[in-house]
């Protein structure tokens, strides 16, 4: 036996090794959540606005704009 202590190496828990893991690949799969998200209503938004007929940009011109109404004098 030596005299010289042995030094210490602190031994992982693995129960917080697994917790940190979780969370990181939940973190990771909300954000891919939300990025597909963006990209679809991005993607949704365009593919709507090239299907436009000319009828579409009349189509509420005989919609009446009643914004004095009720306001009163």
């Amino acid at each position: 036996m030596s005299t010289e202590p042995e030094p210490l190496i602190p031994v992982e828990e693995p129960n917080e090794s697994m917790t940190l893991r979780v969370i990181g690949w939940f973190s990771v799969g909300m954000a891919l959540a939300a990025l597909g998200i963006f990209v679809g209503r991005e993607l949704r938004s365009r593919y709507k606005f090239k299907r436009r007929t000319p009828y579409d940009f009349y189509s509420s011109a005989d919609e009446r704009q009643t914004s004095e109404f009720g306001m009163g004098i």
